[in-house]
């Protein structure tokens, strides 16, 4: 497994893929192929940090990363939260999809 540093690292082929919330560990979680991806997070006082975006080499440039990045910001904006992307991946996500840009913290 590694971390993504960088947008174009994991925006190879899209696929439909489920992406659930794991509350207790804090993380976004997909399973493609048997094989665990994650975003990990810290919530706290209406800010969501997101940490890392994992995927598994066996599965990646699936669109995973994507998926679980969009979950997150998706939730961050249904909740009403801000967003610190810690992680370049989700930070190059937003760059690249602007219609995010207003849920990042400038704290």
């Amino acid at each position: 497994m590694r971390h993504l540093d960088s947008f174009a690292e994991a925006t190879g082929g899209m696929m439909d893929v489920k992406v659930v919330r794991n509350e207790q560990a804090s993380r976004f979680e997909a399973v493609v192929d048997g094989a665990l991806s994650v975003l990990d997070y810290r919530l706290r006082d209406g800010v969501l940090a997101i940490d890392h975006v994992i995927v598994p080499d066996a599965v990646s440039g699936r669109g995973i990363a994507g998926a679980l990045t969009k979950a997150a910001l998706d939730l961050a904006r249904h909740e009403h939260w801000r967003v610190i992307p810690n992680c370049a991946y989700a930070a190059a996500y937003i760059e690249r999809y602007p219609d995010y840009r207003d849920l990042v913290s400038r704290a």
